[in-house]
């Protein structure tokens, strides 16, 4: 029989809590892993308007979906998992709840081997070893700052145009898988690499119907999906930076590094453009503000500029 009694959610986390350190005997570090797991579960709850009571194992495989659909690595997912195996275990233990719903919840295999991630020193270290007196390196620069800013796949950042720039709201138009479109909050950072660049930009003699693309190589036609991938493996070379680097790796940084941050796991898939949007007018008018200070709030660029 349950405890049928309006327990407040934060009353079972304190006791949570509690049960971790006194009964288990986890570290300090391990019980505010778990607990940022439980925070991570509940925020995908509110979303969905699931209340703990009711949360069922399909719930929790959406959950789990949601975590693969945003890039987290295999080892990221098994972590979390076990700390909600471990939340629900206890409700049921305690009477909160009649039957376990992770119960039957399967931890990913390790041995499945996910693309690398940069930490955002690796990416600082990346960032900073462009010579600027070069315009070709500042224009570098500003690749990977709006790839890790933004999250982007590689054939989104080669297509993204200058008119698809909102430099005052700081936003950008991307055109994702389907000629989908989303907005994307610009950081501030990469608002100042773009701009820096775009004076480079302007005495690149452009060919025609290139016009309107915002990285050019020299020839003055966008560029290619193969040359950006150059870009970062040769820097990363440079840098001495010994991973398994790609374009595809500044996006799993991006929602890796949101995702510890805190940040709420449907904006991270809106950003990446996982969710289905039908127009942009839609997109604007339902998650604008709310995906916009989850950026603000949680990507390490941001989080700088506050400290600031």
């Amino acid at each position: 029989m349950t405890k049928q009694v309006r327990v407040k959610e934060t009353d079972i986390i304190k006791k949570f809590t509690a049960y971790l350190k006194l009964e288990k005997g986890l570290e300090d570090n391990t019980v505010s892993a778990y607990l940022n797991d439980v925070r991570k579960l509940s925020d995908f709850l509110s979303v969905e308007k699931i209340s703990l009571r009711n949360v069922s194992d399909n719930s929790l495989h959406q959950f789990i979906c949601t975590l693969q659909d945003i890039g987290i690595q295999v080892r990221s997912q098994a972590r979390i998992i076990s700390g909600v195996k471990s939340f629900f275990h206890y409700l049921e233990l305690e009477g909160y709840i009649d039957k376990d719903p992770s119960f039957l919840l399967e931890t990913p295999q390790l041995g499945r081997k996910l693309p690398e991630i940069l930490s955002t020193e690796e990416i600082d270290t990346i960032e900073n070893s462009f010579d600027l007196t070069k315009p070709e390196e500042r224009r570098n620069k500003a690749i990977i700052e709006v790839m890790y800013s933004c999250g982007l796949r590689v054939s989104e950042l080669v297509s993204l145009k200058i008119s698809q720039i909102y430099f005052q709201e700081a936003y950008i138009l991307v055109e994702g898988k389907g000629e989908k479109q989303r907005l994307v909050p610009l950081s501030q950072s990469a608002i100042k690499e773009i701009k820096s660049y775009l004076t480079d930009r302007d005495s690149v003699p452009v060919k025609r119907g290139h016009e309107d693309f915002l990285f050019l190589n020299r020839r003055g036609t966008k560029l290619s999906r193969v040359m950006i991938f150059y870009i970062i493996r040769q820097q990363c070379e440079l840098c001495g930076i010994n991973k398994k680097v790609s374009p595809h790796t500044l996006r799993h940084s991006f929602a890796t590094h949101l995702l510890e941050g805190g940040a709420n796991l449907r904006a991270i898939q809106q950003m990446l453009g996982h969710e289905s949007i039908t127009t942009t007018e839609i997109y604007i008018h339902l998650d604008k503000s709310f995906i916009r200070q989850e950026i603000l709030n949680h990507h390490p660029r941001n989080k700088q500029l506050l400290k600031q």
